[in-house]
């Protein structure tokens, strides 16, 4: 039973905080080290980040009905082009920031320099282009913060959107297209971490308890994309700024005087 408490904590932390900019797996990592679950592995990262990848299939479903039908579209040959930069950097590098997110010793700091993002990227002109001018220039360099941000506590959604507004997109179309360019993403992740479901290596949740998770992941990610939509156009990121940059003085402190 206390697997399942969990588990359904960890995946409605993720559903809220995936699409949210303030970093899923940063708060992943610091919800595992509340609960001990230093060893929980990339297989139940893997499976909660699937489970937000159904949260975005669901709320994106026309537009990704479309990538289905018209594989050579122009729309399915961006999201190709910012996987591209994605790909390389989480492959060439997948070992080593595996090891970080496992300690996360620096988290903290890595979600101060979310915050930072996010308050920059605030004192920028509002862009008006919108998602059908969005182009390959700008799927690239959007596809290349997605990457960089393999870091545990660097937001994957907070650098895409970023991406997106220094490009002059307009908010919610940035928002759109950064959820969007999620999927391939965490499909390729859950495609790689295939061989832990069969082998059931490094599990230290069950997996009954980590499929619930994930379906909690998928429930609340999708309420996190629709209230997501809505906030980027009337609220600023410096909000979530603040946030983030509160969750990582405490964890500084907290590693300083060996709390952590």
């Amino acid at each position: 039973m206390v697997e399942y408490v969990y588990s359904i904590l960890l995946g409605i932390v993720q559903g809220l905080t995936e699409f949210l900019p303030i970093s899923s797996t940063g708060h992943l990592v610091l919800f595992g080290k509340l609960f001990g679950l230093r060893e929980a592995g990339l297989l139940f990262d893997t499976l909660l980040h699937f489970g937000t990848l159904l949260a975005v299939v669901v709320a994106f479903w026309d537009q990704v009905r479309y990538i289905i039908t018209h594989p050579t579209s122009r729309l399915a040959k961006l999201l190709v082009v910012g996987t591209i930069p994605t790909a390389v950097i989480g492959l060439t590098f997948h070992d080593f920031f595996a090891e970080i997110s496992r300690t996360g010793q620096t988290i903290g700091f890595e979600f101060l320099a979310t915050g930072l993002i996010l308050w920059a990227v605030e004192s920028i002109k509002k862009g008006e282009r919108s998602f059908a001018q969005i182009n390959y220039v700008d799927a690239l360099i959007i596809g290349t913060l997605q990457g960089a941000a393999i870091l545990p506590a660097i937001s994957r959604s907070g650098l895409t959107i970023a991406g997106s507004l220094l490009r002059g997109i307009d908010r919610a179309d940035a928002a759109r297209f950064s959820f969007l360019l999620s999927l391939p993403a965490i499909l390729g992740a859950t495609v790689l971490q295939a061989k832990d479901l069969l082998e059931g290596t490094n599990m230290e949740i069950s997996l009954a308890p980590m499929l619930v998770g994930a379906l909690f992941a998928a429930l609340s990610g999708y309420f996190a994309i629709r209230w997501m939509l809505k906030i980027i156009t009337t609220y600023s990121l410096k909000h979530f700024a603040l946030y983030v940059w509160a969750l990582g003085i405490v964890i500084i402190i907290l590693q300083i005087f060996g709390k952590w």
